[in-house]
């Protein structure tokens, strides 16, 4: 059995060396991806363009004002009139967000009574949510400031554990980290066995005594390596370059990480033998990938999505080795901590292996 697992392996190897181009490719894209997704996702939106109705023009308006600009989210891009004006700006996209202020703001404030209106671009999530979540904590700040009360009737104590300045990139990274090899491990198994057959050399494959399990496993294991040496170099870029600290043990991280390459690796694998073309492989590759991502909850919590879709999201590897790269990465966290998740990836793994080799099989009959 090992021989003929070897021989496949050693074929795979012959393959992948003989394509430098590809093998280069194959190597550096990750990283390339990894510095250009680190660089350019931002949860946090800061210097939102905002356009101003200053209608009191008062030194309490003034003040109110300020605390936005100080703040550095929101950048005062343009002065008008009304608010008909506004929302022209908002508009013509020269703003995402627009404060009216009235007239009588300033005596209203001394009665406690002011009102603002703030309008908001919808049309973009990401800073609609920090647009709004922001200017509405500036607005209470600034209420709270103007309260001369001796005794704060509540005072609330926050800690925030591993990640106390709330880097964005403490957060991305690991998750970037996951997606990319995820992204990888599926593009890498894909077209493995649909390309044997569309070039011809299924039937010298089925002519010699292997087993269909065996010629998985020995399509799988060339492509570990690439797989291992990507995690190994984007992790190497994560804390080095990007300067996220890794508090874990790193043999169990790369321990986890095989089982995580050899479960997308799988994935692939099946990809593969359901395909009737190197065209379709990639089409359903990329779909898998991208779905995958935003199922195992890369952006947004898992926890937040509709049962179903939970449901489907088991189906990813990366909805198991997310939580457990964060946890080892940020946390620092034991096997203890995440045996459940280890349980589920390896038995991902082992229900891909088996149900590529049963369609192989079914394929051939």
């Amino acid at each position: 059995m090992l021989r003929r697992i070897w021989a496949i392996t050693q074929k795979e190897f012959i393959q992948l060396f003989r394509e430098r181009a590809t093998l280069i490719l194959l190597l550096v894209a990750p990283l390339l991806q990894l510095a250009l997704f680190a660089s350019a996702i931002h949860t946090d939106v800061k210097h939102i363009p905002m356009v101003v109705a200053d209608q009191s023009v008062n030194q309490a308006s003034r003040a109110y004002l300020n605390a936005f600009v100080q703040s550095d989210y929101f950048d005062i891009v343009a002065t008008v009139a009304s608010q008909a004006d506004l929302v022209t700006a908002i508009d013509n996209g020269q703003a995402s967000l627009g404060i009216l202020i009235p007239p009588d703001f300033a005596a209203q404030v001394k009665l406690g009574q002011a009102q603002v209106l703030m309008v908001v671009d919808g049309s973009d999530s990401y800073t609609t949510n920090s647009a709004y979540n922001t200017a509405n904590a500036i607005s209470q700040s600034y209420a709270v400031s103007l309260i001369h009360h001796s005794v704060t009737p509540l005072t609330m104590s926050v800690r925030i554990l591993y990640n106390p300045d709330l880097n964005q990139l403490w957060f991305i990274v690991p998750g970037l980290l996951a997606a990319l090899v995820q992204g990888l491990t599926l593009g890498l198994t894909a077209l493995a066995v649909v390309r044997e057959r569309e070039v011809g050399t299924i039937e010298a494959l089925l002519v010699t005594p292997i087993r269909p399990v065996e010629l998985m496993l020995g399509k799988t294991i060339p492509n570990l390596v690439i797989a291992f040496a990507n995690t190994t170099s984007i992790l190497a870029v994560a804390v080095f370059l990007f300067g996220v600290p890794f508090q874990g043990n790193l043999l169990l991280f790369a321990s986890l990480a095989i089982i995580f390459a050899f479960s997308g690796l799988g994935l692939g694998l099946v990809i593969s033998v359901a395909s009737q073309s190197q065209m379709q492989a990639q089409q359903l590759s990329g779909m898998f990938n991208f779905v995958g991502m935003f199922l195992a909850g890369f952006l947004f919590p898992a926890y937040a999505l509709p049962p179903v879709l939970r449901a489907i999201g088991y189906i990813f590897p990366m909805t198991y080795f997310l939580p457990i790269v964060r946890g080892i990465f940020t946390k620092g966290v034991g096997i203890t901590a995440i045996w459940g998740q280890v349980a589920a990836a390896c038995g991902l793994l082992v229900v891909v292996l088996f149900a590529a080799a049963r369609l192989f099989r079914a394929s051939l009959d």
